[in-house]
């Protein structure tokens, strides 16, 4: 794995009012790339207690009890891009909070490059709650997608926990494959 100056990142949720933070969830996801250099995210169209909104989001998702960060990563992304990756590293940490439901999340990030593409194995609740779709964009296409999504709550809250990590992946494709 290469070795990468990790990043980290606090934020607040100043959308919501802070009540109480009951739980931590430790989530790994990725940026995702292809040998071609386009970026895969995920698109989650919502209808919840967050509102209505129609995301753009990196893949991955919540560690499983006994699982290590990488396999986490490597399985989240199989489940819901279809792809088997290299981990090329860590980019790095956000910790953010969603008061709304009361939840500290640790974004464990991890810059990947697709081998193969697959299935997908989505859960129910990916497929008919949240809509999950695939996402592929250059560079500019995925800032842009993030920028204009942060027209909720909720999109204002994954763009400025996603947009830093973006960045950071840049410049470490820019400085590993240039």
């Amino acid at each position: 794995m290469y070795d990468c100056q990790e990043f980290r990142l606090e934020l607040k949720d100043t959308e919501w009012p802070l009540e109480f933070i009951d739980h931590d969830r430790k989530i790994a996801r990725a940026i995702v790339t292809d040998k071609m250099g386009n970026f895969y995210f995920v698109r989650a169209i919502r209808d919840d207690d967050f509102g209505k909104a129609a995301l753009i989001e990196t893949a991955g998702g919540g560690v499983e009890q006994g699982e290590d960060l990488i396999t986490a990563i490597k399985r989240e992304l199989k489940e819901e891009l279809g792809v088997q990756v290299d981990v090329i590293c860590k980019i790095g940490v956000v910790s953010d909070y969603y008061n709304l439901i009361h939840r500290h999340n640790i974004n464990n990030y991890f810059l990947c490059q697709i081998n193969t593409f697959g299935e997908k194995n989505l859960t129910i609740d990916e497929i008919e709650n949240f809509h999950l779709s695939t996402l592929k964009l250059t560079y500019d296409e995925a800032v842009r997608e993030y920028e204009n999504r942060a027209n909720t709550k909720l999109g204002r809250l994954v763009a400025n926990r996603e947009l830093p990590i973006l960045k950071r992946a840049k410049e470490i494709i820019n400085r590993r494959f240039h």
